[in-house]
């Protein structure tokens, strides 16, 4: 899934690509891709792009004087930007391809998604703080305003464990199940720790940890095209999606617990003592 670096590049790139240019055409292709019906999605057709913004996850392009369209990439979605654009429309199909936005350049991008779960979103707004997912989310965690004393704050009353929470999009928003581990790892925290319990000073290495995770992934990614961040990505990571692997910091063997729709990744040595954490799928197993 595209999380905050990765929204984050992909949010410049398209600054750069799409601002001052005119939309042509708007072409849904799976049924399932938009979620809004008013404004029309052909609204956004004649208007020139006037600023490329990211809200936590989601992206939003906004035209001048006309409605914004904005994507949510969900599990599986990705951007593809086409320097020419195939002829003729698009078919529907079980193919990938959900929606195509085309530029009266020639070039434009198509929103993909893999796989049967199709959680692609795509919403035309007049604002898009009309989209209900933004509305509910939480501070940006590289915000200028967002200092340690809010994140304390945020964390003072909270009894889950920190790996749900920094997953949280009401509570931190733009943290998503891979950069979640990292984060963890690099502040040498457990998982199933929880956010309450922090001491100040747990709590300091925690969001030096967040802030610094996120700065440098955003600082690897930018720059980088939109097709080959997916990659950038994965090389980047230190234990998310590693398990079995040596870990980079002590040489301990990350291991894993899985869940029924996803998995995290860790590393006793550096995080829980040296003990391993109880895989919960595979201990209903055995029950």
């Amino acid at each position: 899934m595209p999380e905050l670096p990765e929204v984050e590049a992909l949010t410049d790139f398209l600054a750069e690509h799409l601002t001052g240019r005119r939309v042509v055409r708007v072409l849904p292709v799976a049924v399932s891709v938009l979620k809004t019906y008013d404004p029309p999605v052909t609204a956004v057709e004649g208007h020139e792009v006037a600023a490329v913004r990211r809200y936590g996850k989601f992206l939003a392009i906004g035209t001048d004087g006309g409605p914004h369209l904005v994507t949510h990439l969900a599990r599986a979605g990705w951007l593809q930007w086409k320097d020419r654009l195939p002829d003729g429309p698009p078919r529907p199909g079980r193919g990938p391809l959900a929606l195509r936005v085309a530029l009266e350049t020639g070039e434009g991008f198509d929103l993909t998604e893999a796989g049967t779960q199709k959680r692609l979103a795509v919403y035309v707004v007049r604002d898009p703080r009309d989209v209900p997912g933004i509305a509910r989310l939480g501070p940006d965690p590289l915000a200028d305003g967002f200092d340690l004393a809010r994140f304390a704050a945020l964390l003072k009353d909270e009894r889950r464990r920190l790996k749900g929470a920094l997953r949280d999009q009401s509570l931190i928003a733009g943290v998503g199940n891979a950069y979640s581990d990292e984060i963890l790892h690099a502040a040498r925290m457990s998982p199933f720790k929880v956010a309450a319990s922090l001491t100040g000073e747990e709590t300091e290495r925690l969001y030096t940890a967040l802030r610094t995770t996120l700065t440098e992934a955003v600082d690897r990614s930018r720059g980088v095209a939109a097709g080959r961040l997916k990659a950038e990505k994965k090389s980047g990571m230190r234990v998310h999606g590693r398990a079995g692997e040596p870990c980079p910091v002590c040489g301990d063997t990350v291991r894993e617990v899985s869940f029924s729709d996803s998995a995290l990744q860790y590393c006793p040595t550096c995080q829980t003592g040296g003990k391993p954490l109880a895989d919960r799928r595979i201990s209903r197993l055995l029950k």
